[in-house]
């Protein structure tokens, strides 16, 4: 590809694994992240069809301000049993909240992992072909494995396998990205997203990326393609007979400290991400969801510096957004072949991209 606008995992940290199967009825997944101990998390849901597990253990009124890892899964409401592997492994490392006798806290913990699903039963042509708590093992397992500097996959892994948007004309995926408050300061937000919309990130007219004008100034934007989309790719901007659910998720991250509240409000802030970069969010057929993880390791003192957080939040969020639909190509699923963004609009592709 011609861009690289970072990864979750450039959060100190944070670390991310997927498990998925496809063939033999399947096109499905998980992608967990794993952040620090102690970090302080969040959530804001927006979608009127959302799937969601542990996330009122999120609000700023609850006893636990923390999370041990964040699930995003495919198959819908059933997917969320993932959440229990991820417990398990959580559980074999020691992560959770102390609940031991008085002498002992930490003798036994309940780990706090909250989730979020995704719509994509019978994707791969069987709708009982769906993540299980053993995948959700696999998924912890995996983001353990990585190391700094290690890469997230992106495109059609994890969460993303079976996800599609413009209403299941477009293939959709994973997509991750990272800011950098200045080359002086250590500040870093960083998102993965879980692309699977009703809406769709093209304009109707032209073909380009929806999100692109919101690209921040100094990285590489996506190509405008050459040609409108009856000449370039197929007609994904009109309204369809509506598939039954959809959903994007996000997940992000960042260094800073912040407290529950203020997390809140960054999940908040971090939704006007989704809505750049796609049209319509936010739908009743969509479970849009935002996690926001705060590892505390710097400051945020005033609030004119929580706001440029916030501004930093949804700009990672529209460009996790676009690095999903660039990265996720034409895949066959129970309906047919569905293409990616790059394989309906190759003009699109900046020349020598791998694609």
């Amino acid at each position: 590809m011609g861009w690289d606008w970072g990864d979750l995992t450039d959060v100190p940290g944070v670390r991310v694994g997927h498990a998925h199967r496809i063939g033999g009825g399947w096109l499905t997944g998980v992608t967990v992240v794993v952040p620090p101990p102690g970090t302080v998390a969040a959530v804001d849901v927006r979608g009127g069809g959302p799937g969601t597990h542990e996330t009122d253990a999120l609000d700023p009124t609850t006893l636990v301000p923390t999370v041990d890892a964040v699930v995003l899964t495919g198959g819908s409401a059933y997917g969320l049993v993932s959440a229990h592997g991820v417990q398990r492994w959580c559980e074999e490392q020691g992560r959770g909240f102390p609940v031991g006798p008085p002498d002992d806290r930490g003798a036994v913990v309940v780990p706090i992992v909250p989730a979020a699903a995704v719509f994509d039963l019978g994707r791969g042509g069987d709708p009982a072909a769906r993540p299980d708590a053993d995948m959700g093992y696999a998924a912890a397992l995996a983001a353990s494995a990585t190391a700094a500097g290690d890469r997230t996959p992106r495109g059609a892994v994890g969460a993303g396998t079976g996800a599609l948007l413009g209403q299941g004309r477009l293939k959709g995926g994973v997509g991750t990205a990272s800011l950098r408050l200045g080359s002086d300061v250590d500040l870093v937000v960083g998102a993965i997203a879980v692309v699977n919309a009703f809406g769709s990130p093209v304009d109707p007219t032209t073909g380009a990326l929806l999100g692109t004008a919101f690209v921040p100034p100094g990285l590489e934007r996506p190509v405008r393609p050459r040609g409108g989309p009856t000449a370039t790719g197929p007609d994904i901007g009109g309204l369809a007979v509506p598939p039954p659910a959809n959903t994007t998720l996000a997940v992000v991250a960042t260094n800073a400290a912040l407290d529950p509240a203020r997390a809140r409000r960054t999940a908040t802030a971090a939704h006007a991400g989704l809505a750049r970069a796609m049209h319509p969010a936010h739908t009743v057929l969509d479970g849009d969801t935002v996690f926001v993880l705060a590892t505390g390791e710097v400051p945020v003192e005033t609030p004119e510096q929580l706001v440029r957080l916030q501004a930093m939040a949804a700009d990672v969020v529209t460009l996790a957004v676009l690095d999903a639909v660039l990265s996720s190509r034409t895949t066959t699923t129970a309906g047919g072949e569905i293409p990616g963004y790059l394989d309906a609009y190759p003009s699109a592709e900046p020349p020598g991209a791998g694609g």
